[in-house]
């Protein structure tokens, strides 16, 4: 049964109708022509990856390399790089991948500004470029694969400002300064936070898609500003997880701890479930690994891609805290998977995945 932006299905069991990016989009989608870029394989595809430094960034290599596998027959050699969240580091592994003459580029940047000289060197070389999960600040690519930042940042404040009755003081923790999916979701929040004039921001802080370190700031923000705090925008699991840490370390009982979004960390999820914290949680999901792989392979044949690839998320709310905008395709207590450990990423698209025995040829 499709849903309405704001209807909700009966079964809260997960999404299963059409991709809602494509059923919702406001216009045309534009595509991208790449018949110049075909070629007959065997290919080689180089990736230049931001890092693996969190397990959301190891679920997207495992997703990357998952669909690889399925594609041997066609994928020649796949070239996978790390650059530890350096992005001069990313640069010179990019001219290096380029001296290896692949037949395309599949970048995860570090950050947007920095790479975008070394990604459309790439393009004007020849060499097609394929972006994954974060963009950089030009359009000198052929497609960018990932969640939709802004509906993510939206729908998290939308969330919040609903169940705080439109008053309230909040603090905001995101990823990575400069990373484009961190900025665009922190710009959404403020679209809709910015039109409830009794909601005051106390803080933004990064916290490099942290648990530890989350739960750093968040003690940092308890201390400074303790009961003033009515909800907590997370842009993701990662650093939601350690928030909540913060707030059970810092003597808050069960039910106690104020509102908080989160996105595909089950730690995030669980600890919510455990501790009855009222939580919104909008997945970002790390498949966009292999999707991204998939779309480079429809390049090299040939194949219209769209400029922008937005795959579909799921939200799951607890029980009793949706709001008159933001529904729940699932519930969180039907979605915490409670029997798996707190860095187990929830939205692979990796059957029975397991990050420590995931293996592939």
């Amino acid at each position: 049964m499709p849903l309405s932006a704001t209807a909700v299905a009966q079964e809260k069991d997960g999404w299963k109708g059409a991709p809602r990016t494509f059923l919702w989009n406001s216009g045309p989608i534009q595509f991208t022509e790449t018949a110049k870029y075909k070629k007959n394989p065997p290919w080689t595809i180089a990736v230049a990856n931001a890092s693996i430094s969190n397990v959301w960034a190891v679920g997207w290599l495992h997703s990357l390399q998952y669909i690889a596998a399925q594609h041997k027959d066609v994928i020649k050699q796949l070239i996978v790089t790390d650059a530890n969240d350096d992005a001069n580091k990313q640069v010179a592994d990019i001219q290096d991948l380029l001296q290896r003459k692949p037949d395309l580029l599949l970048v995860r940047p570090a950050t947007a500004q920095a790479l975008d000289p070394a990604v459309t060197r790439a393009m004007k070389s020849g060499v097609p470029v394929v972006l994954s999960d974060r963009s950089i600040t030009s359009d000198n690519y052929l497609s960018l694969v990932n969640a939709d930042d802004w509906s993510l940042g939206r729908n998290m404040a939308q969330w919040i400002a609903e169940t705080l009755k439109g008053k309230g003081n909040i603090v905001m923790i995101a990823g990575i300064a400069g990373a484009s999916p961190a900025e665009n979701r922190i710009k959404a929040a403020h679209e809709v936070f910015d039109t409830y004039p009794d909601i005051k921001i106390l803080d933004l802080q990064y916290t490099d898609w942290s648990p530890a370190k989350g739960k750093t700031v968040m003690a940092a923000l308890i201390q400074k500003y303790g009961k003033q705090i009515d909800a907590v925008w997370s842009d993701h699991g990662l650093e939601g997880s350690g928030a909540i840490e913060a707030f059970v370390d810092a003597g808050y009982k069960d039910g106690e701890i104020p509102p908080i979004t989160c996105a595909d960390l089950n730690g995030c999820l669980t600890l919510a479930v455990k501790h009855k914290v009222p939580l919104m949680n909008f997945d970002y999901p790390p498949k966009m690994g292999g999707v991204s792989l998939d779309v480079a392979l429809s390049v090299l044949r040939g194949v219209p891609v769209p400029k922008h690839y937005v795959i579909s998320s799921e939200i799951s709310i607890s029980k009793g805290h949706e709001t008159a905008s933001v529904k729940a395709d699932r519930w969180l207590e039907d979605y915490a998977q409670m029997n798996k450990s707190d860095d187990f990423i929830v939205s692979t698209g990796i059957p029975n995945y397991d990050p420590k025995t995931f293996k592939v040829e």
